[in-house]
C-alpha cells in the first residue's frame, strides 16, 4: 500500500488545480481582421482578466493604448518580462510600447495615479480592501506603424504557472481615420 501513497498524493494535488482551458490566443479570426473591435478581453486563470482598449491614433502619428488588469482578491500576477511588444502581424518586433502611466484601484475605490515609470513593474497584487483590484496600463507608440500591427503582453505567472497571454489585433480603418482593434 506504501507504493501506492505517492500516486494517490498526485492525483489529490491534480484534482484541486485549476481546470484552466486558455481562449484564442490570437486575436484576429479572419485574416482580412476588417471588423472593428471597441474592446476584447482575454480570460486567465483564478478569474484573472486583461482586456486591450481601442486605440487613440495620434495626430503626429502613432496610438495610444491601455491594457487593463483585473485581479481578484487573494491573487497576484507575475510578468515574465517588462515589454509589451508591437509587431508586424504574427512577425517582427517592431519596438517595445512606452509607457505612459500606470494606475492601481480597487473597484470600489476611486483610481489613483500609482507611479508613472519608464518600466512595467514585475508583478501585481490584488488590494485586500476590494473584490477585485484594477490595473491599467497605459502605452503610447509614435513611430510610424503598418497598417496592421499585434500587441502582445508578456507572459503571465500564476500560483507558479506559466500562462500566455492574448495577442491583441489593430488595423487602421481608413473609413473611420483611426487605428482600431480588429477581428
Amino acid at each position: 500500500m506504501r507504493r501506492f501513497a505517492p500516486l494517490a498524493f498526485v492525483f489529490l494535488v491534480a484534482g484541486c488545480s485549476d481546470n484552466y482551458t486558455a481562449p484564442s490566443l490570437y486575436m484576429a479570426t479572419t485574416p482580412e481582421c476588417k471588423t472593428w473591435a471597441e474592446g476584447s478581453t482575454f480570460q486567465l486563470p483564478r478569474g484573472i482578466t486583461v482586456s486591450a482598449t481601442a486605440p487613440t491614433t495620434l495626430p503626429e502619428g502613432g496610438v495610444e493604448f491601455s491594457m487593463i488588469y483585473m485581479v481578484p482578491r487573494g491573487n497576484e500576477v507575475q510578468f515574465t518580462s517588462r515589454a509589451f511588444k508591437i509587431s508586424q502581424p504574427k512577425g517582427e518586433v517592431i519596438a517595445p510600447a512606452e509607457v505612459v502611466s500606470i494606475y492601481q484601484r480597487g473597484t470600489n475605490q476611486r483610481a489613483d495615479l500609482v507611479e508613472v515609470i519608464k518600466e512595467v513593474p514585475l508583478m501585481m497584487i490584488s488590494v485586500g480592501t476590494s473584490d477585485e483590484t484594477q490595473f491599467r496600463y497605459s502605452f503610447r507608440y509614435t513611430g510610424k506603424l503598418p497598417e496592421r500591427f499585434d500587441v502582445t503582453p508578456p507572459t503571465t505567472i500564476i500560483r507558479g504557472n506559466r500562462y500566455p497571454v492574448r495577442t491583441f489585433t489593430y488595423r487602421y480603418f481608413a473609413d473611420r481615420k483611426a487605428y482600431g482593434l480588429c477581428t
